[in-house]
């Protein structure tokens, strides 16, 4: 999982386009924008992850920058 990756989808794709490209990894086929990644389990990472912020901001109206910094230490908090 690369945070800049991350931000990066979430800031250039709408829900409906990261949605879209979700969709394409969950039947195994090509996504039609490019997602960055060395695999297909981090690409699916990173879609996922920008899904997350850019809900987060549709739902509570709340800045990027803070919906990004509460993904991330959603993130650091379940790792420790």
């Amino acid at each position: 999982m690369k945070i800049p990756v991350i931000k990066k989808l979430a800031e250039q794709f709408n829900i409906a386009e990261l949605e879209k490209a979700e969709a394409a990894f969950y039947d195994e086929k090509q996504p039609e924008i490019e997602i960055p990644g060395e695999d297909e389990g981090e690409q699916l990472t990173h879609v996922m992850a920008a899904l997350e912020i850019q809900r987060e901001i549709r739902d509570t109206g709340c800045e990027f920058n803070t919906a990004l910094r509460n993904y991330t230490q959603r993130v650091r908090n379940s790792i420790s």
